[in-house]
């Protein structure tokens, strides 16, 4: 399945389930991507479903660079909804909601992720 070339493009391709897109056919998947939708910071990072996860990019696909697929991930077989860090290095929670899994997510997010995305979120973002 080709990627899509942009942020906005790719969350609209998984929220409409459009077919053709990487986890159109998983019905697990769109309670998890809404619940990641709903969050600012998740919102400005390109949303990538692969092997059961949702993951999050710093940028679209094929133009990774080093650095860029650093983020915490989403295991959308749930529930539980496990939150990995990056390349299943460890994991983080298991939660009972697509909403706590995305919220599980913002706070583990690298503080250069909150700066480029220039959104300000208070209490929602604690060191983890």
């Amino acid at each position: 399945m080709s990627e899509v070339p942009d942020v906005a493009t790719a969350w609209c391709g998984l929220l409409e389930r459009r077919p053709g897109m990487r986890g159109a056919t998983h019905d697990s998947l769109p309670a998890v991507v809404e619940a990641a939708h709903a969050e600012p910071l998740l919102r400005s990072l390109y949303p990538f479903p692969t092997h059961g996860t949702l993951r999050f990019l710093r940028s679209a696909p094929p133009s990774l660079e080093p650095g860029q697929d650093d983020l915490p991930s989403i295991s959308y077989g749930g529930p539980p909804y496990k939150v990995y860090a990056s390349g299943y290095a460890d994991l983080l929670g298991e939660v009972a909601t697509p909403a706590e899994a995305a919220a599980l997510v913002v706070r583990h997010l690298p503080g250069n992720v909150v700066a480029e995305s220039g959104e300000s979120h208070g209490e929602t973002l604690r060191s983890g």
